[in-house]
């Protein structure tokens, strides 16, 4: 069966089709199912099928659109994260322990994804306990990048990515805490939104076999993905907003206007290398041409400036934060032997290794003070961001890489232009928004020479998550978007 008109078609587009009575929900339920069936085979993109539940809802979204029912979802494919709780399907963050965890409930984000007529046909798949940019687990194997199958597609929302590029339906739901949305939008050439920390709740998007309760997680996010950006604001809208449980806390849904609606008036900070980690020959090029393009466009775009907080020490700062919310999880004879390693640090070793052992061991004191140099961050970021409307910055420092199933992180290594780097030293470009809590919206920008997405996040100011979105529309509209990968183009 070749492709129909409506695979790679967007959300935005099938919805009206869709009140057009051009196609039914059914129909693009099936067309998405037969290319799961076609393709993933080699992709491994989906790791559990939900076809004959989600051909029910495709049916009474059918039902719903013929008694002139309008909801933001209604009748749209889409796939979720292997690590939201789906009832009756498995949610196991590819732990193997966890395997034949089965939740009752669905996740906060999966019922109002229902509630506003989704079609959910599937999970993706994840790298175990969603710790890496490469989406492998024991469970379910490895997912492999549409654009080249012997690469990464990304992680931890790899799987996401992957099926998002593969023509898998429009939307997605992933999550983000080391740039687990924005890392697999940038290699697989989609795009996603990190929202502003605790704009959406995340209750039900819960290691297993914890309960589903609201709990905070410090840096950590879900969100949206999707194959263009206005899609983004679609889905984000639908899953934003306080969750009852916990009204007094979370922040309102309704957002500030972008701060601009035509490209022209923005004032963009654009970066597009920085020593701490260095990107690529094919980044570079990509990112000065979208300077070069928005230049022309009117936007204005400057290259450096002091109002930018020091990298570096905001890097450092992110690793220690990052690993001591997640040495919390860790087994104790790990923790022990951390403990043993981070004792042995000379006190100068400035290194990021050597600010994730601290981090892992960080005592409360310690967590406090770095609490407060966070707060002196985000007060730096509010100074830039009168300035400047958004920050244009690396995702990752290479286009996709080739599969590393090396079991220590911390002994890969990334090469860059014929230099090696320490791989999980790429936490620096996702955490330039991870550790301030901002909203960042990753795009596909172009192709690499060798035919691998390259794309950039756009940062935004804190609440002002329509920013950076109606920037990404509009690049998107000016100079193109997502192209799909030619082996699946069919």
């Amino acid at each position: 069966m070749a492709k129909s008109q409506w695979s790679f078609k967007t959300a935005t587009e099938l919805s009206a089709a869709l009140a057009a009575k051009k196609v039914s929900a059914v129909e693009l339920a099936q067309d998405v199912i037969g290319r799961i069936e076609r393709h993933d085979g080699k992709i491994n993109a989906i790791c559990a099928r939900d076809f004959t539940r989600g051909l029910d809802a495709a049916r009474a979204a059918d039902a719903a659109l013929a008694r002139g029912e309008n909801k933001p979802l209604l009748g749209i494919p889409l796939t979720v994260k292997e690590s939201y709780n789906v009832g009756g399907l498995p949610t196991t963050w590819g732990i193997p322990a966890q395997k034949n965890f089965v939740p009752l409930e669905d996740a906060l984000s999966i019922s109002r994804v229902k509630d506003a007529g989704g079609v959910i046909l599937g999970k993706t798949n994840v790298p175990l306990g969603l710790g890496d940019w490469q989406s492998y687990n024991e469970i379910y194997g490895t997912t492999n990048n549409p654009f080249d199958l012997g690469r990464t597609p990304g992680g931890s929302s790899g799987g996401s990515s992957a099926a998002l590029a593969a023509g898998y339906g429009p939307l997605s739901l992933g999550s983000d805490i080391g740039g687990s949305l924005r890392v697999p939008a940038f290699h697989c050439g989609v795009y996603a939104h990190k929202p502003t920390f605790a704009l959406v709740p995340s209750r039900g998007h819960t290691p297993p076999p914890l309960p589903p309760l609201p709990f905070d997680r410090d840096l950590s996010v879900i969100g949206p993905m999707a194959r263009s950006a206005a899609d983004l604001s679609l889905l984000l809208d639908v899953i934003a907003g306080p969750d009852p449980l916990e009204a007094g806390k979370a922040y309102r849904l309704a957002l500030p206007p972008p701060r601009h609606s035509e490209m022209k008036p923005f004032r963009v900070l654009l970066i597009d290398t920085d020593p701490v980690m260095p990107t690529s020959k094919a980044v570079r090029a990509a990112i000065n041409k979208l300077a070069a393009d928005l230049g022309k466009a009117g936007v204005t775009v400057t290259r450096e400036s002091p109002l930018l907080p020091d990298f570096a020490a905001s890097t450092r700062l992110y690793m220690r934060m990052l690993m001591s919310f997640l040495a919390a999880s860790f087994a104790p004879e790990v923790y022990a032997g951390a403990q043993a390693a981070a004792a042995k640090l000379a006190p100068d070793d400035m290194s990021l290794g050597a600010e994730r052992l601290r981090g892992i061991t960080l005592g409360h004191r310690d967590w406090l003070m770095a609490d407060g140099g966070r707060a002196r961050l985000r007060a730096q970021w509010r100074e830039l961001f009168k300035t400047f409307d958004a920050v244009i910055c690396p995702v990752m420092p290479t286009p996709a890489y080739p599969h590393d199933h090396s079991p220590e992180q911390e002994a890969r290594r990334i090469n860059i232009d014929g230099k090696d780097y320490v791989y999980p030293d790429q936490l620096a470009w996702p955490g330039i928004a991870t550790l301030p809590g901002l909203p960042a919206t990753a795009i596909p920008i172009g192709l690499s020479p060798d035919g691998l997405p390259v794309g950039v996040q756009i940062v935004g100011p804190w609440l002002e998550d329509r920013t950076p979105l109606k920037l990404a529309e509009l690049i998107e509209r000016e100079f193109g978007g997502f192209v799909p990968p030619p082996m699946f183009d069919d």
